[in-house]
C-alpha cells in the first residue's frame, strides 16, 4: 500500500478464495519511526479506509508503538472525533487524553460477542485497541462479521429474526451503586452518570437523549440499585454503505447476564434455544488471533463484533472510541 504498509498473513487469520483476509494485517515495508508511521497514516488514511470497509477490522503488527501515549498519538492521527465513553456498562480507566482500559473483567471472565455500545442512542463508529502488555496465555480479541451472525440466524431461526425485526427488542440491566469488578458489565449507577446523587443521576439521564428514546431509569429494591430499561427497537441494523444487514444488538450478553436482560419489545422472553444456537454461531465465524505487543486493532463497529477470551495475566489492553 503505496511502498510504507504492506499486507501480510498471520496464523489464525481467516482465509478464502471468495473474499479478502479477514482480519486484513498489516505491516510495515521497512522497519519505520513512529513519526514515520504516523506521517504514513496521515497520507494514506484513504487506503485505509477503504481496506477498513471492505475488511471490517486491520491488525497493524510490527509498528514501533509501546506506549498508551504514542497509542493515543496513533489514534489522534486518524483524525476521527472522539466518542465519550457516557452510560457504558464496562469499567474502564481513562490513561492518558483519549485513551482507555478495555474492558477490567477478571481474567477468568469471558467476555461475549458484542458491537460496542449497541445499546446506546450514540455509539462509536471506529475501534481502536492496543496491546500494551501481551498476555501469557489466552486474552486473545477475537472477531466476527455481523452480517454473517444475521445470515446464519436468519437461515436458522427465521420466524425469530422476522420477530425480532418487526416488533424490536427490549433491554434491561440492573446496576448496584458501586462498579462490580467481578463482572464484565459491572458498572455502578454512580461512575456510569458521574454523580453519588440519585435525584442528578435522574436529572441527567431525563435529559439525555436516551430518554428521547424511551430509555428510562427504575430504583428497585431498597431505593439504592437501578434498573436501566433500553428500548432497543432495531436490534438488527441496515448497513447502509455496505447494503446489508447486521446483528447491531446486545442479545447474547444481555441473555446471560440476567434472566429477564432482553425480551421481544412486547415482553415476551427471547427463547433460550436461538441465544445459544447465536453465540455458537459467533463462535464458530470467529477469528481470534493472539494478541503481540504493539499490536494495533482496528475496527468499523458497524461491520464487525468483538469479545474477550481469558487468559493468564499479565495482560494491558488499551482502547480508544471514535465517533
Amino acid at each position: 500500500m503505496a511502498n510504507f504498509f504492506q499486507e501480510i498473513q498471520v496464523p489464525n487469520q481467516k482465509i478464502s478464495t471468495d473474499s479478502p483476509p479477514f482480519p486484513a494485517v498489516l505491516g510495515p515495508n521497512s522497519p519505520p519511526s513512529l513519526a514515520e508511521f504516523i506521517s504514513a497514516i496521515e497520507s494514506q488514511k484513504p487506503l485505509l479506509e477503504s481496506l477498513l470497509h471492505k475488511t471490517g477490522a486491520i491488525l497493524f503488527r510490527g509498528f514501533p508503538v509501546s506506549s498508551a501515549a504514542e497509542f493515543n498519538q496513533v489514534v489522534e492521527s486518524f483524525g476521527y472525533p472522539d466518542q465519550p465513553y457516557l452510560g457504558g456498562a464496562a469499567s474502564r480507566t481513562n490513561v492518558v487524553g483519549r485513551v482507555y482500559t478495555a474492558n477490567e473483567a477478571p481474567p477468568d471472565r469471558k467476555i461475549p460477542f458484542h458491537h460496542e455500545m449497541a445499546y446506546a442512542a450514540e455509539y462509536p463508529k471506529k475501534l481502536f485497541f492496543f496491546c500494551e502488555v501481551a498476555p501469557r496465555s489466552g486474552g486473545e480479541t477475537p472477531v466476527v462479521l455481523s452480517h454473517v451472525v444475521y445470515e446464519r440466524m436468519r437461515e436458522k431461526h427465521p420466524d425469530f429474526v422476522e420477530r425480532l425485526e418487526k416488533e424490536g427488542m427490549v433491554s434491561r440491566r440492573v446496576m448496584g451503586e458501586e462498579d462490580d469488578p467481578s463482572s464484565a458489565i459491572g458498572r455502578g449507577w454512580k461512575s456510569t452518570f458521574s454523580t453519588n446523587d440519585k435525584l442528578v443521576a435522574e436529572q441527567s439521564y431525563n435529559t439525555s437523549r436516551a430518554a428521547k428514546l424511551g430509555m428510562k431509569l427504575e430504583w428497585i429494591g431498597d431505593g439504592s440499585t437501578v434498573r436501566r430499561v433500553i428500548c432497543a427497537n432495531q436490534p438488527i441494523k441496515h448497513d447502509k454503505s455496505r447494503d446489508r444487514k447486521i446483528w447491531f444488538n446486545e442479545m447474547v450478553p444481555g441473555y446471560t447476564a440476567f434472566s429477564d436482560g432482553v425480551t421481544f419489545g412486547n415482553g415476551d422472553a427471547v427463547p433460550g434455544d436461538a441465544v445459544y444456537d447465536c453465540l455458537q454461531i459467533m463462535e464458530e465465524e470467529s477469528v481470534a488471533i493472539p494478541w503481540q505487543k504493539g499490536d494495533i486493532l482496528f475496527l468499523d463497529n458497524l461491520a464487525v463484533l468483538h469479545g474477550r477470551k481469558h487468559f493468564t495475566p499479565p495482560r494491558r489492553i488499551l482502547a480508544a472510541l471514535c465517533k
